[in-house]
């Protein structure tokens, strides 16, 4: 429209400009041609402008462009940068970012419990299926990924119990999802980068059982963890106190093997070597004491010390 719009401006002008006859007076003759000729000279570089950009069309970062010409969709997207295309031709620019569509989702879990789930779909759309996009979903996916969204999230609670949506499973819930929506929208055209289950809102005495139960099982794997830590205590002194009556038992052993070695090898002139050995060794001392050299009653000298 503009083209057409700026093309006849410029002909008018300059039929007005070329125009040999009596325009407002003779006086302002000169004045209308110079006006009309300015005129047609910014129409016609505005045609022209515009003629070029029919043929040319810049597709911004982080888009991609999908041409139809004549209610026929190209298979070739137009990637960002400049791109020649026939004047005729329509182009619709998909964004090729990544997307957040945030949901407060109103669902029930398997015991039929109502509850609120506040989730995000955080996703992208793949380059090279823009024309697949176009053709079967158009230029408002947002639509069909909500309900989409919706649905996978509605039939995965109706599957698990409130209190593993509240607590205990919330992460596997969450990688559920992932995965089902990657399941159904990747063929669509769509790559999902993450699914996030940010909030879960139940009925408030619903919360307070729920908490109450978590508690419960938490205090019961505490207790479960100290009865577990004491039984290890226990047995390790069991086996410390066993190992070391081991070690007596054979320290004993050592010592009465020792002892039995020592009497075989005491002989009587064994012990009377030893025994003149240390009269010996009692008469060069330099205390004064008095040593008579003769035997007990066990064999041994008898020495007397001068107080």
């Amino acid at each position: 429209m503009k083209f057409i719009f700026t093309t006849i401006t410029a002909l008018i002008s300059f039929i007005i400009a070329l125009n040999k006859s009596e325009i407002a007076g003779e006086k302002n003759k000169q004045l209308v041609r110079t006006i009309g000729l300015l005129v047609g000279i910014i129409a016609a570089f505005a045609t022209i402008y515009q003629l070029i950009f029919r043929f040319l069309i810049i597709i911004p970062a982080g888009t991609v462009g999908v041409v139809e010409t004549f209610g026929k969709v190209s298979e070739q997207t137009l990637n960002p940068g400049v791109n020649w295309i026939t004047p005729f031709s329509n182009v619709v620019e998909y964004s090729t970012r990544l997307k957040d569509i945030k949901e407060t989702v109103n669902t029930t879990s398997s015991e039929g419990l109502n509850l609120d789930i506040d989730v995000s779909l955080q996703y992208r759309l793949e380059p090279q299926k823009a024309v697949l996009i176009y053709n079967n979903i158009g230029i408002k996916e947002e639509e069909i990924l909500i309900s989409r969204f919706r649905s996978i999230i509605r039939q995965i609670t109706a599957s698990h119990e409130a209190k593993d949506i509240y607590g205990s499973k919330r992460q596997e819930i969450t990688q559920l999802l992932h995965q089902e929506l990657s399941k159904q929208l990747n063929p669509l055209g769509f790559i999902v980068e993450e699914s996030l289950l940010r909030k879960v809102t139940l009925p408030e005495k619903i919360q307070e059982a729920i908490q109450q139960k978590i508690e419960a099982e938490q205090e019961s794997d505490r207790q479960q963890f100290i009865n577990q830590k004491k039984r290890q205590e226990l047995e390790f002194e069991i086996e410390k106190a066993k190992q070391e009556a081991e070690r007596q038992k054979i320290e004993a052993q050592g010592i009465a093997e020792a002892q039995k070695l020592i009497s075989q090898s005491l002989t009587e002139q064994v012990l009377q070597l030893k025994a003149i050995e240390a009269t010996q060794k009692l008469a060069e001392s330099q205390n004064t004491k008095i040593v008579i050299v003769g035997r007990n009653e066990d064999g041994l000298p008898l020495i007397l010390q001068n107080p």
